[in-house]
């Protein structure tokens, strides 16, 4: 796992094209600490930052092709390589034995129909130095990153927003669009980033450049819904060889590899199949909690003991907000309000003592109907057939009734409260959209400068043959999965130089799981019931059976104390977008226990945080 950089400008000189590359690769040395190289020609420079995971010891970058035509910086794994390299071996001479040139071959010999043929994670720049062309490519669920900037004959790209913005000669401006879409969902939309004219490639598509020209993306790979033909008891089979091979694939190294473990099933299920089905019993890395109801150690320990696992855990009991800002500022280089960011770092901080790679169980909840959203909107059909009168009176005895601060909570009155506030944002949160943290009329009066604003998110409504919870499905793998999920697991892993590998998200397992009917995922208020059927046996029905808790941190109690009080610290600022009043009601409810706005006050707090000390533009 590496970082890329690639800078192509008539405006400056060999020497100011070396110090920029040298600053962008010094601000991604978390990403390759084993090496770095940098390639330089006519007006272009091209870097890399190496994390040796595979040929640890040839596939050196930027990679240069025997005729000194083409040159590749590539961050990423190709996992079924091996079995590639045999077809290209007629047209291609093999130098190293790694991914790499696997890769650089098969680009050159057969261009972007080779992506066809790759399974991995992958983000790349590809330099045509006789033609003058560049080709970057994300892989198709956006688990690498790669942002650029373009103008004229000027094209910038890098792995990271900090980097990125070392090769920048001019200073960025915000993108108030992507400002309200994120105030708006918590994160920013596919292809977007926080400051005007830098963009982030999508996922599945390539993109070409040549100076004067500009830019041209497109998709190599969409995810396609089609139906299963066989039944049930088919799917099932499949799906369990499907899953088994995609965690096998993950574990190709020429490094140790470990994995995640926090007790949930799809964790669980990764390090179960690793022990039980391909006999590695990996050392495994958990994050526990002081509060119990974010705790799950014993679940942890659990499986590690079943499995026979070297488990390691790290209890949080406090939160760091020097390191926390160093994440957002130094590696993100935006705002990003999923607080799970610090437990994230924090156990990769710690697989990264043991091990330089680990499994995942991201991509579970979004392919297999894990989230308790998508029980909440089943309600949601039976809850709008009901009289109006009877809906607002049982609406207005649940305003006033004080919401327990516990997240986590089971208690009816936490169900009917969270419940209550999707029924709130129900007109904006459609299954046709990313979800939204405010019902219309509450953001306006927080952002009020804001109106109007935003970025339109992609729209599937055209899968007509979609249901509204497998539309719902369908847009947080596209949307909320690459745009929270896999920047947080990627800037968290590799800010501690750790590879973090998702077998959920292999190819054949999204489209496998994405072409069964609904019903087979979730029934009643169960969801993953496909992958129970499949793996009824290797995991005990207490994982099974347990309510699903995520991988979050106690921020309803940070703000009632500690964070509460920098956050009305920050909105001291001048010239800030929000409604400083509306805001401090909001903590004010928060503070007194009438209501749970933690997640609303942290993105609020993380924005101000970045506006503050903003370290890119």
């Amino acid at each position: 796992m590496c970082g890329i950089a690639f800078s192509y400008s008539e405006d400056l000189t060999g020497e100011e094209h070396r110090g920029k590359m040298g600053r962008a690769l010094n601000a991604m040395q978390h990403r390759g600490p084993d090496d770095e190289g940098v390639w330089q020609g006519r007006d272009v420079s091209i870097g890399h930052r190496r994390l040796s995971i595979i040929d640890q010891t040839g596939s050196l970058q930027p990679m240069q092709s025997p005729d000194g035509r083409f040159v590749l910086s590539y961050n990423g794994e190709i996992y079924n390589y091996k079995e590639l390299r045999p077809l290209l071996e007629g047209k291609w001479q093999f130098q190293t034995k790694g991914d790499t040139e696997v890769l650089f071959a098969g680009l050159i010999t057969q261009g972007t129909s080779f992506l066809d043929k790759m399974e991995g994670m992958w983000a790349f720049a590809l330099w045509d130095n006789q033609e003058k062309k560049l080709l970057l490519c994300r892989d198709r669920m956006g688990k690498k990153p790669l942002y650029y900037q373009a103008a004229g004959s000027t094209l910038l790209c890098a792995s990271e927003l900090p980097a990125l913005s070392r090769l920048a000669v001019e200073a960025w401006e915000e993108d108030l669009d992507s400002t309200a879409d994120f105030l708006r969902h918590g994160y920013y939309l596919p292809g977007t980033t926080a400051y005007q004219g830098v963009h982030e490639v999508l996922p599945g598509h390539f993109l070409y450049w040549s100076p004067g020209a500009s830019c041209r993306e497109e998709s190599y790979w969409s995810l396609q819904i089609r139906s299963f033909a066989g039944s049930r008891e088919d799917a099932a089979a499949e799906l369990r060889s499907t899953f088994i091979r995609a965690v096998e694939r993950r574990m190709v190294a020429d490094v140790e590899v470990g994995a995640f473990l926090s007790g949930g099933v799809d964790s669980s299920l990764v390090v179960s199949i690793m022990a039980a089905e391909l006999g590695v019993h990996p050392k495994t890395f958990t994050i526990g909690f002081n509060e119990r109801s974010y705790d799950e150690r014993e679940f942890a320990e659990q499986i590690a003991i079943r499995q026979s696992t070297d488990h390691y855990v790290k209890v949080l009991d406090s939160w760091d907000r020097e390191y926390l800002t160093g994440l957002i500022l130094n590696n993100i280089g935006q705002p990003f309000s999923d607080s799970s960011l610090l437990p994230t770092a924090m156990v990769s901080q710690l697989a990264a003592s043991k091990v330089k790679v680990a499994l995942s169980g991201d991509g579970g909840d979004e392919l297999f109907s894990g989230y308790q959203r998508y029980q909440a909107r089943s309600i949601l059909r039976w809850y709008t057939r009901l009289p109006k009168s009877l809906r607002l009176g049982a609406e207005k005895i649940i305003r006033a009734i004080p919401e327990p601060m516990a997240h986590h909570s089971h208690s009816f009155i936490k169900k009917a409260h969270l419940f209550q506030d999707i029924v709130n944002r129900i007109e904006e949160e459609t299954p046709y959209f990313a979800p939204v943290l405010y019902a219309r009329n509450d953001y306006n009066a927080l952002f009020p400068e804001l109106q109007g604003r935003g970025h339109t998110p992609p729209n599937i409504s055209e899968e007509c043959t979609l249901d509204d919870i497998q539309r719902m499905m369908f847009a947080d793998a596209l949307i909320y999965l690459p745009q929270d999920i896999l920047v947080k697991v990627d800037r968290a892993s590799m800010g501690n130089s750790l590879e973090s590998r998702a077998p959920f998200l292999d190819r054949d397992v999204v489209e496998l799981a994405f072409s069964l009917p609904r019903s087979w995922h979730r029934s009643g208020t169960a969801g993953k019931k496909m992958l129970r059927r499949s793996f009824s046996d290797i995991l005990p029905d207490n994982i099974w059976n347990r309510r699903k808790q995520g991988f979050g941190v106690p921020i309803h109690n940070w703000f009632r104390n500690e964070l509460g009080n920098e956050l009305e610290q920050l909105l001291g600022q001048k010239q800030i977008l929000l409604n400083v009043p509306q805001v401090l009601q909001l903590l004010q409810q928060h503070r007194q226990g009438l209501r749970d706005h933690g997640y609303r006050l942290w993105c609020l707090y993380i924005y101000l945080l970045w506006t503050q000390r903003r370290v890119c533009g």
